[in-house]
């Protein structure tokens, strides 16, 4: 097995991304870390022995690596994970992989030119217990799906948001809670849903006092016919995460672990709890988390078969991002998808700034 030589580009969630690569010591080599913030870029680099430290992305571009990681705040993503493409080779992009859809689809052109590939982040969906629910909806115990909820309730204060300038800003983050926070969740139930053909959303900036919102609701009608509902906030003293999923013949309903909802233990409510219970015997558990993520995404690579998660993926959690931030500036329900015709394909950052379409 050949490990791949990574780079990563930000000493923040780069940390948490370098901890993925580095259980997987086989598969990874750690060669770089860049970031412009010299005494995090130190305490990070020593922490997982990274020997090249840059300032510049485009220092990367010369250390013989296979694989870049761009960890840097929201606005950055495209720009950099472009850059990465054009240079000759793959990235790993964190949520949001880009501003708008226009900005994805771009990405996708880069991709396909450039004849690398792009891996965004959505690390949630790994969790065992989520894992386990796909394999039993591909067991065909489940039934169809009918009703879905979604519950990201944090806690962010003043001090996390004064830590970086850049947070609860439309520049440099791109949204709030919807693009931030309740992104992961969001990927994993329409990852269970399918595509989305409706939202109504409402948000509110009520506590933070941030740009961006820190509170907000959506209504999902998804393609199936099935139904869902998200409820975000950044205001709740009892951090928890929360989805539940009813089907035609079971409920499905994740811990409440908040950074953690694809994780066990989940609860599979069946009429016939055997039917569960031999649905899962032949399930094989992975690892979960960032790692979970990357190993995947290293078996996929070498051998050139589908990425575990694909700009495609990417494309949907951006697309639902600009269904809702239309729907909050509009007041108005928000049929998908949308195209290059639409007000919003070419971002939202301008007219929910001004608060008005």
């Amino acid at each position: 097995m050949k490990p791949l030589r990574v780079g990563i580009v930000g000493s923040g969630i780069g940390q948490a991304h370098a901890e993925g690569y580095a259980a997987l010591p086989e598969m990874y080599d750690l060669v770089a870390l860049c970031d412009l913030d010299a005494e995090r870029q130190a305490q990070v680099a020593d922490r997982f022995d990274i020997p090249e430290r840059p300032d510049r992305l485009e220092a990367l571009f010369d250390m013989g690596l296979d694989l870049v990681d761009i960890s840097t705040p929201s606005a950055l993503h495209f720009e950099q994970a472009e850059a990465v493409l054009n240079a000759g080779l793959d990235v790993v992009v964190e949520k949001p992989a880009a501003r708008s859809l226009a900005e994805i689809d771009a990405l996708a052109e880069a991709e396909r030119s450039s004849g690398r590939r792009v891996c965004p982040i959505f690390q949630y969906r790994f969790g065992q217990g989520f894992q386990k629910l796909l394999h039993l909806v591909a067991k065909g115990v489940t039934g169809r799906i009918t009703v879905a909820t979604a519950e990201t309730h944090w806690h962010r204060d003043r001090a996390y948001f004064d830590e970086a300038p850049w947070r609860g800003t439309w520049n440099g983050e791109t949204g709030g809670c919807f693009t931030t926070h309740a992104i992961h969740i969001h990927d994993m139930m329409c990852a269970l849903l399918g595509p989305v053909a409706s939202v109504h959303a409402r948000s509110a900036s009520w506590r933070t006092g941030n740009e961006t919102e820190d509170m907000g609701v959506m209504s999902l009608g998804f393609e199936s016919g099935a139904m869902g509902t998200s409820s975000v906030t950044l205001g709740s003293r009892a951090e928890t995460s929360r989805l539940r999923i009813c089907f035609e013949d079971m409920v499905a309903e994740s811990a409440l672990e908040p950074y953690a909802p694809g994780k066990d233990p989940w609860q599979f409510a069946h009429a016939d709890a055997g039917v569960v219970e031999e649905a899962l015997a032949d399930f094989t558990p992975g690892l979960e988390g960032f790692a979970g993520q990357f190993q995947r995404l290293h078996a996929a690579l070498s051998a050139g078969a589908p990425l575990p998660v694909t700009l495609a993926d990417a494309r949907r959690s951006v697309e639902l991002l600009t269904g809702a931030y239309w729907s909050v500036a509009s007041q108005d329900a928000v049929a998908l998808p949308i195209g290059p015709d639409h007000p919003f394909y070419g971002g939202w950052l301008a007219v929910m700034k001004g608060g008005q379409p």
